[in-house]
């Protein structure tokens, strides 16, 4: 008997983080950020592959491909259905794709992202989902299985599928159960990296390729612009290092991968987790042959878990600062304090690891002085790179909420980013203002020629890395200017 087909893809278009469902940053217009690998697709396909399906992976904005050359894939291959991930951002676009498609080519038609974690009905009113019969909200491989032999084999019962939205008899848009999580990952197949070009996901500064692994899921954080907690839970659910370690050696062995992204809402938040799978990997094969990154919170952390991860290869961390404001680190529900910001840099510095600094103006009560602490802050931490975002009030989050009771909202949030903002500003400042000390503080920051000439000193053995370094330098003049 010939296979259902099934196709999951990011649509041809501007470059998103389509499988980061807690950010979905603009890669386009951002500063230093890298496309990662297409993780929620390659779960999904891992699971319909092991279910009996016929499975085509596409990856069309990265590959920079056409809309006829998507269509044209599609004509060729007939899938019976078809999964777009999607983002708040470029949900009208996506859905005007699939409206199209439907037309064209028929068949089942299921749009992933987080816009559809148990949506308000006044939000779902605004989208055209009348082509649209399936709408996946939580964890993709949680629930895409099941979609599909409900849609394609009439096998199991839609209703009992968690996180979901379906058409009912009628063509109304019914929910299904949220906000409960799979707590087995060990048991969920690896991302189907057989079926990605991997090589389109690298290192920003070597161009080598780069593979994310997901290590754990959940965040007990309550920041209030953030949705890893509505979409994956309060409660972390870590995959067990060794199941970790069989990933890394997959990749390594089998696809040639030695460089990764540890993908975990808080990596360090367990440091016993951390000490153990460092451990593996330094009495491992691999020890030595391959480098990592992380995301960590400055609180909890240690110093001795940072230098762990140095040594069993990590050449870079991640932090959260956001603010250098104490008072708008309460307000954001940050759970750290300014100087844990300032003690998490220096033990960077003191050890040798590379950090980038992550931070957040544009807040509902910011002022041009809570910036300037900001601005403070980074030239204290000094790290290695830095990117500053506009703060983005999610549907589902308290920030919307804030910006709703504040009338700070300029405009229906779908469609707008971190850098294309759908707030009028603070209450205290424009958001032509914001927008500006935005520039003029990354401006400040990446043209200190202190800080050119030592990036340009520690590339003196390395010169495909200066020539990405310029690459991305030229990007962020031009981002910010044009």
């Amino acid at each position: 008997m010939e296979k259902n087909k099934v196709l999951l893809f990011y649509p041809p278009g501007p470059m998103f983080q389509r499988g980061e469902d807690r950010c979905q940053q603009n890669i386009d217009d951002g500063s230093a950020q890298a496309m990662r690998a297409c993780n929620d697709l390659g779960y999904a396909a891992a699971v319909l592959l092991k279910r009996g399906y016929d499975v085509k992976l596409r990856d069309y904005q990265t590959e920079l491909c056409t809309m006829q050359d998507m269509i044209s894939e599609i004509d060729a291959y007939k899938p019976d259905l078809m999964m777009l991930s999607t983002t708040n951002t470029t949900i009208f676009d996506d859905i005007k794709i699939m409206n199209d498609l439907k037309d064209r080519f028929g068949g089942v038609m299921v749009l992933k992202g987080a816009i559809f974690y148990d949506p308000e009905q006044e939000m779902l009113d605004l989208l055209d989902l009348s082509k649209i019969d399936y709408m996946i909200g939580g964890e993709v491989d949680f629930a895409i299985g099941e979609v599909a032999d409900y849609a394609l084999r009439g096998q199991g019962d839609v209703k009992a599928i968690d996180n979901i939205l379906y058409k009912d008899e009628t063509g109304k848009v019914v929910k299904t159960r949220f906000h409960v999580w799979g707590e087995d990952l060990d048991n969920q197949p690896f991302p189907a990296r057989q079926l990605m070009n991997n090589a389109l996901y690298t290192r920003p500064d070597t161009d080598a390729p780069m593979a994310t692994i997901q290590t754990a899921r959940g965040c007990p954080s309550n920041c209030v612009f953030c949705l890893t907690p509505l979409i994956s839970g309060k409660h972390v659910r870590f995959r067990s290092p060794e199941n970790v370690m069989a990933e890394l050696t997959e990749c390594y062995e089998k696809y040639g991968i030695k460089d990764f992204f540890f993908k975990a809402d808080t990596f360090t938040i367990n440091a016993d987790w951390v000490e153990k799978l460092c451990n593996m990997i330094i009495n491992s094969p691999l020890y030595g042959n391959i480098h990592f990154t992380a995301n960590s919170r400055v609180n909890p952390l240690r110093k001795e878990t940072l230098e762990l991860m140095k040594k069993a290869g990590c050449f870079m961390v991640a932090f959260g600062f956001e603010s250098g404001s104490p008072e708008m680190l309460k307000l954001i529900r940050k759970g750290a304090t300014v100087e844990q910001n300032l003690q998490a840099a220096k033990w960077c510095h003191e050890i040798g690891l590379p950090f980038w600094g992550f931070f957040v103006i544009g807040f509902p009560w910011e002022t041009k002085e809570h910036i300037m602490e900001t601005k403070k802050l980074i030239h204290k931490c000094d790290p290695d790179f830095i990117e500053i975002t506009i703060a983005l009030p999610f549907y589902g989050t308290s920030l919307y909420d804030t910006c709703k009771e504040e009338n700070l909202l300029a405009e229906n949030v779908l469609g707008s980013d971190f850098f294309h903002s759908s707030m009028n500003g603070t209450k205290y400042l424009s958001m032509d203002e914001v927008v500006k000390l935005r520039r003029d503080i990354l401006l400040g920051f990446y043209l200190r020629p202190k800080y050119i000439l030592r990036k340009a000193g520690e590339c003196v053995k390395q010169p495909s890395v200066f020539l990405n370094y310029c690459k991305y330098g030229v990007k962020l003049v031009v981002n910010l200017f044009k």
